[in-house]
């Protein structure tokens, strides 16, 4: 068994004990055995939020194991931030919004301290910002990509609202966006149907479909009872403004 496997077994034991201090402790380990930050982020804390949502959503832990696991996380995941290498600014922007969900702001922001490293300039909005105030944001930023990531079920019919909004008003043509995790994993295209232009299970094929290049796909846009067709010229993310 390799430092890293061994580190995310002992750390998943020692977040359900709550045990902030030996939790911190093993990824100063893991860092110091010459394991990269990112790595720690992706193959650790990221596995273990998902398996605490996973055990959450089943009953299986209660809400104070939950709340405690999840602030440990969110904790570590900004200790290990400045220690992820910078790569030079790609001219690219960023938008990540998410539910509001703990579980899920903490992986919204690990997508993009994953993303800023990579040299991407990003606004992380997180969570609760108002549907007309986040267009607002994309037309004033004009962002190769706006990222959702793990809204939940309820949260669906907000994120569907906001992209027809966004469409319909043209905020920003050349603007992907990807729907990442969360209610999107479980519902098979249901990122098609919000209007969404890509979907990324994870993090990791987050970054790796923006590297390679997101198409801007037509979008249906239905206005006053009758669906209009809106044309959107196809735009790759990687192919300069």
């Amino acid at each position: 068994m390799n430092l890293l496997t061994r580190t995310h077994q002992k750390y998943l034991e020692a977040l359900f004990e709550g045990d902030r201090s030996k939790c911190r402790g093993l990824l100063r380990q893991a860092r110091e055995g010459g394991i990269p930050a990112a790595d720690l982020l992706l193959e650790v804390i990221w596995l273990c939020m998902d398996k605490v949502a996973e055990l959450f959503s089943e009953d299986r832990i209660d809400f104070a194991t939950e709340h405690i696991a999840t602030r440990i996380n969110r904790t570590l995941a900004d200790q290990l931030q400045p220690h992820l290498p910078m790569a030079e600014r790609t001219g690219q922007k960023l938008i990540v919004a998410c539910s509001d969900a703990q579980n899920h702001e903490l992986g919204a922001q690990i997508i993009a301290d994953l993303f800023e490293a990579d040299g991407w300039e990003v606004r992380f909005v997180g969570s609760g910002v108002p549907m007309d105030e986040l267009v607002q944001l994309v037309g004033r930023t004009q962002p190769h990509l706006l990222l959702y990531y793990g809204t939940e079920a309820g949260g669906i019919p907000e994120v569907r609202r906001t992209l027809q909004l966004l469409h319909r008003i043209g905020a920003s043509s050349h603007t992907a966006v990807l729907a990442a995790g969360g209610v999107f994993n479980r519902a098979e295209g249901l990122w098609i149907e919000v209007g969404a232009d890509d979907f990324a299970p994870d993090a990791r094929s987050a970054l790796a479909k923006a590297r390679r290049g997101i198409t801007v796909r037509e979008h249906f846009v239905p206005t006053e009872g009758q669906p209009k067709r809106r044309r959107r010229r196809k735009t790759l993310l990687n192919k300069a403004e």
